[in-house]
Parts: C-alpha cells; structure tokens; sequence
C-alpha cells in the first residue's frame, strides 16, 4: 500500500513519538483528532503501522559495544534459515540478506568486548556459516528511526537523530 499525503504525515509524527496524541497530530496537520484516530485504525488494520514501540538506548540496559557482523554462508543456504538461526541471539539488533560478498548483515550489542568475542564466535559456529568479517562501531554519528520529514526538508536535529 502507498500511503497519501496526510497519512504519510501522521506515520511521521508518530514515529517521531508514538505518544502523541491524536489531537497534537490532528492540530499539527489539520484534521480532529477523531479523523487521526480513524486513519490510525485504519492505517493498523492494512498494516502500514504494524506496531508501536519505545527506543531505548542499548547503554541503558548494559549493552555497551556495538558492532557489525557480515556472514558469509556455504551454498544454498536460505535467508529463512539464516533468519531461525540468527533469531535465536538477543543480542542481535538487526540482520539484513545484503548484496555484495557477503550473505548477510548483523547488528551487535554486546555488555563488553568480550561479550562480542563471544557472540561473534556462537554466529561463526552456525553449520550454515563459512565466514565471518566484524566492525566494532566507535562513535554512531547518527540513527533514524523514521523514512524522514514527511515534506521531504532537511530534519531538524531531534533527540531521535543525535548519537548516544
């Protein structure tokens, strides 16, 4: 489904803080909060919003090193199965299929370097798993967590874009 002007803008101000209220949204794009409400609802329904979540910050919770693990898998291994194997690590962020070398793409919180040691050997130890490449992260310089501003400007710089 592609999403039209408003709808789009309502998805924005949601993603920018899922605790809006319909009325806040209705007054910052110009409908009732009832109408935000009902294209909300119906916007779930059709699965354009497929949930509402909070972001937390990694260190918050002791998770703090960040890395990126590129798999490299034997052949005719299938996404699914690198998705049920990989589904099994909390520590796992993110996991991509990617095009280039690699099969595959993993984002890593880990306590420690050690921590990380230990994730990256459990994912090298996979049977579906030839290889492996890391990067720790070092500083992030910036995250998004929407599509970006719905008139499609630069963004303002939000708590939601500034690094960790």
């Amino acid at each position: 489904m592609r999403l039209n002007d408003l709808d789009e803008r309502i998805v924005h101000a949601l993603a920018e803080d899922a605790r809006r209220s319909y009325a806040d949204i209705g007054a910052m794009i110009g409908l009732s909060a009832p109408a935000v409400k009902r294209r909300v609802d119906r916007l779930r329904a059709e699965g354009a919003i497929t949930g509402f979540t909070v972001r937390v910050d990694p260190a918050a919770l002791g998770w703090e090193t960040e890395g990126f693990i590129e798999i490299y898998c034997s052949r005719n291994t299938s996404p699914e199965a690198i998705k049920r194997g990989l589904a099994r690590y909390p520590e796992i962020a993110s996991a991509s299929t990617v095009t280039g070398e690699a099969d595959a793409i993993v984002q890593v919180f880990a306590a420690d370097m050690r921590h990380f040691e230990q994730v990256l050997e459990r994912i090298a130890g996979e049977p579906y798993v030839e290889r492996t490449k890391s990067v720790l992260v070092l500083s992030p310089l910036l995250r998004r967590y929407a599509a970006g501003p719905p008139d499609g400007s630069d963004p303002e710089p939000s708590e939601a874009a500034a690094p960790r």
